[in-house]
């Protein structure tokens, strides 16, 4: 019987992308063949460049209302590394996801949510702390720079629709971002409320758990 290394060596080559082949597959399950917009880092992370994330991808869903489904690509291995071969997580072992309602002003696909994907991308890598299901963040302000809006802050949650994938360098599971109300965030700071019920709650009205800059 062939190794977990030798399969992989007659499978894929140094060009190769195995991760970002698993996480496109899983893409085209759930949008077929629609091309993303596509955000790229110009200047790797390994490099010098600022931004942690290879890429942010953004398609378009009529799920539920229409919005935007933005996922990140490079929180794991997405190239041919033999050394990830037998390893169970791949890299952090998530990617992010994020699901906005566009506002009236929103022309086309709006940028900003690759940019705070990224943000948050650059505490992981700092910190080398990852995130889960029902943990939860402060953005010091809206997470739309700029914005009139009270979602200042955000909580994760397994995506209902990505949920978790193998690779041939581990699992990937897909973290949902939602955006929550300054006072949402301090009911959960203070213990008055948990991010569970809060995500609960939420999920009868909103299943998807779209975002929506404009919520009180």
């Amino acid at each position: 019987m062939k190794s977990k290394i030798e399969i992989y060596k007659e499978t894929y080559n140094e060009d190769s992308g195995p991760g970002l082949e698993a996480i496109n597959l899983k893409e085209k399950e759930l949008y077929g063949d629609q091309e993303p917009t596509h955000w790229a880092t110009v200047v790797p992370y390994e490099l010098g460049g600022e931004d942690p994330l290879w890429a942010v991808e953004c398609f378009a869903s009529d799920k539920q209302k229409r919005h935007f489904h933005y996922i990140t690509l490079g929180f794991t291995s997405l190239w041919y590394d033999e050394e990830c071969v037998e390893d169970e997580t791949n890299g952090f072992g998530f990617e992010l996801t994020f699901r906005y309602t566009p506002r009236k002003d929103d022309k086309d696909i709006p940028p900003w949510p690759a940019g705070f994907l990224q943000n948050i991308a650059k505490y992981v890598f700092k910190t080398e702390k990852g995130f889960d299901d029902f943990h939860y963040m402060s953005a010091n302000g809206p997470i739309c720079r700029g914005a009139n809006t009270e979602i200042t802050a955000f909580a994760f949650f397994t995506d209902q629709e990505m949920v978790e994938i193998d690779t041939p360098h581990g699992s990937i599971k897909f973290l949902q971002v939602f955006g929550i109300t300054t006072k949402e965030y301090t009911d959960i700071r203070e213990g008055k409320d948990t991010v569970r019920r809060l995500i609960e709650r939420h999920r009868i009205e909103n299943p998807l758990l779209i975002t929506d800059l404009d919520r009180k």
